[in-house]
């Protein structure tokens, strides 16, 4: 993988190369198996390489084709070669050297703005196409790697990252209000939205799942790939389902695994991420040891969770190791480490505020281990849940019901309970009140609880932010207010934030270490076959998750795959972790609701009601208090607020 960056005169001025040379010499903080520019008269591209892939090593990129009048550059990890090759009709002798830059060119060469449709894989690329005199662009469909630019009507520029735009001549660094006003206003683990904002004024991003053309001084953005849930899929038997998952899956997981160097993966105590680790030792084939990187709390920590949830999953993680064999181990406490000493890192990383603050320090602790152990790819299973591993029991319980398939659902409940404990019927009134809402509006159980907003209401009302929120279904408590979950999980696929957050993260954690994380479990092969798949084999004979487990039958051990009782958590010990901060956190929390200018973005109220809390001491047992999250949002924020100063 790479960092890119460009610049296109939209007039007949030529480009100051000077300008360009200043972009790459800001991406020299990272680390570079080579450094290569090219240009014309009017355009700059540049490519800050980091060879992943055996293709990639001694790659020429930027790459100009001469034949073609095509120079692209190129962010990319390109999955299915081989049918690309097909398509494309590619020499069989030429196809183990050719790079996936030089494939991504070819693609454009014969599908034009539609070529973005045949890629799979992880990229974001540019294109000069020098006979129509257009640039043009796009990012995948998850968003796996992020694409930033700027243009002033006179001059386009792009980038991996947001600094090297913000330094270019006459670029002002100032906030954007809108951003900031949806990252405050969404309580959901989403930054905003409005994929196509950034933190900063005059700069904006290509949105997953999009294209951008630069033609004739008009910018173009298109978007390529809407999935959606349609259950097409009728196969003959239960075998069969689980044939086609098995083959589909292991496709995706023998893609990722393409590097020179060694391969790892994270591993929990869960199906998604023992999934990935069972098929990938199995298409290794004991070509490569797999490192496995395991996050457990410290030593000293004392677990107050309920017992259907398991803080330190090393119990469940030795299982899987065992049981798929060919696996070196690697558990990590991080001890020292927490999400308060790590935030002036993460904002240095990241170039704007974040939410995940709970599980920051493994997340970059595990990159550093993992290139330790010179790896170059590093698997994970974090899109499982509404893909391979869906299949929520209660919900589809309730779609029975409704269908007034009584001996079915009588039938499942009871298998139901058999596994997880508990009478089944007793469960009835469960499932009633999923399948009529209505019920739980008349009749409620136990009351609603509404967290506390941060947003400054003044703020919220001049940037009119919950109008906005509203068009993807978030209300003013800013959550989600679809509660049937059929349909939450039908957004997810049609929207294109979701994942935005987590893979701006991903991005510019694989530049820092030179180290690319990917997910077979967002494989778009294997989002387009879970979408396919008829919800009936989701959840069958009192299985959550059914196709998953079924699929994973002698791939993972029992204990594991059957596992209906108990559930990982690995944010349960971030308070714990801050106890030696507290006080610095207490005295950083008084000082910033003093402060004027974020108390212009921030409701102080709610700032001083979450400081009530927090004086008496660190209470570890608290870790889900939205009152001890909010606080934590503040200090991260207020440090951003404070580099525009």
């Amino acid at each position: 993988m790479s960092a890119i960056a460009g610049i296109y005169h939209l007039n007949d001025e030529p480009i100051n190369l000077e300008h360009g040379r200043r972009m790459m010499k800001d991406l020299e903080k990272y680390p570079a198996d080579d450094v290569q520019i090219w240009h014309s008269e009017k355009v700059f591209l540049g490519c800050h390489a980091q060879w992943i892939t055996p293709e990639s090593i001694g790659e020429k990129l930027p790459y100009y084709d001469q034949e073609r009048k095509l120079a692209i550059t190129a962010d990319a990890i390109i999955d299915n070669r081989d049918e690309l090759f097909e398509r494309l009709q590619v020499d069989k002798r030429k196809r183990k050297e050719i790079t996936d830059s030089e494939l991504i060119l070819l693609s454009y060469h014969k599908w034009g703005e539609d070529s973005p449709n045949y890629l799979i894989g992880d990229f974001a690329f540019m294109v000069w196409d020098e006979s129509e005199q257009k640039l043009f662009g796009a990012r995948d469909f998850s968003g796996a790697r992020t694409l930033y630019y700027h243009s002033n009507g006179k001059r386009f520029a792009f980038c991996t990252v947001l600094n090297p735009l913000l330094n270019l001549p006459n670029m002002k660094k100032e906030l954007n209000e809108q951003w900031l006003a949806e990252f405050l206003a969404i309580t959901a683990p989403v930054d905003t939205v409005d994929v196509s904002i950034t933190p900063y004024k005059n700069l904006e991003q290509v949105p997953p799942s999009h294209s951008i053309s630069i033609y004739r001084g008009k910018i173009r953005l298109k978007r390529y790939c809407t999935l959606s849930v349609n259950n097409q899929l009728k196969l003959k038997s239960n075998e069969e389902y689980v044939e086609a998952f098995q083959d589909v899956f292991q496709e995706a997981v023998r893609s990722c695994l393409r590097t020179h160097r060694g391969v790892g993966s994270q591993l929990s105590g869960g199906l998604d991420s023992g999934s990935v680790v069972s098929f990938a030792v199995k298409s290794l084939k004991a070509e490569k040891q797999l490192h496995t990187f395991s996050y457990i709390p410290p030593s000293d920590f004392i677990d107050y969770t309920p017992k259907y949830l398991m803080p330190d999953e090393s119990p469940f993680i030795q299982l899987t190791a065992k049981h798929v064999g060919g696996i070196k181990e690697h558990y990590l406490d991080f001890e020292g480490r927490n999400s308060y000493s790590d935030i002036d890192d993460y904002l240095n990383i990241l170039e704007m505020p974040y939410k995940f603050f709970h599980n920051s320090f493994w997340q970059e602790g595990i990159f550093q281990n993992a290139i330790k152990e010179g790896i170059g790819v590093l698997l994970s299973g974090y899109r499982g849940n509404l893909g391979i591993s869906w299949g929520p029991a209660m919900d589809y319980y309730a779609i029975l019901l409704k269908k007034m398939k009584w001996i079915r659902l009588i039938n499942e409940l009871q298998q139901f309970s058999q596994i997880v404990g508990g009478p089944g019927l007793r469960r009835i009134p469960i499932v009633a009140r999923k399948a009529f809402p209505i019920i739980e509006r008349i009749f409620p159980v136990g009351g609603t609880h509404t967290e506390p907003t941060i947003i400054n209401p003044e703020f919220a009302k001049k940037t009119n932010v919950y109008r906005k929120l509203k068009n993807y279904g978030i209300d003013e408590t800013g959550w989600f207010s679809t509660p049937n979950v059929f349909e939450q999980r039908k957004r997810h696929f049609q929207d294109v934030f979701h994942w935005n957050a987590t893979n701006t993260l991903l991005t510019k954690l694989s530049l820092r270490y030179s180290l690319q994380q990917r997910d077979p479990t967002n494989d778009l092969r294997v989002i387009r076959f879970c979408l396919s798949v008829p919800e009936e084999q989701y959840v069958q004979n009192g299985l959550d998750r059914a196709l998953v487990r079924r699929s994973t039958e002698n791939f993972l051990p029992d204990t594991v795959r059957l596992n209906q009782r108990i559930r990982g958590v690995q944010a349960a010990d971030w308070v714990h972790r801050m106890v030696p901060y507290w006080k610095a956190f207490i005295e950083e929390v008084r000082q910033l609701s003093e402060n004027q200018t974020l108390l212009e973005y921030v409701d102080n109220k709610v700032i001083k009601d979450g400081l009530s809390k927090i004086e008496s001491g660190a209470q570890p047992d608290k870790a889900d208090d939205p009152h001890y999250r909010i606080l934590m949002h503040s200090v991260i924020l207020n440090r951003f607020l404070n580099s525009f100063h």
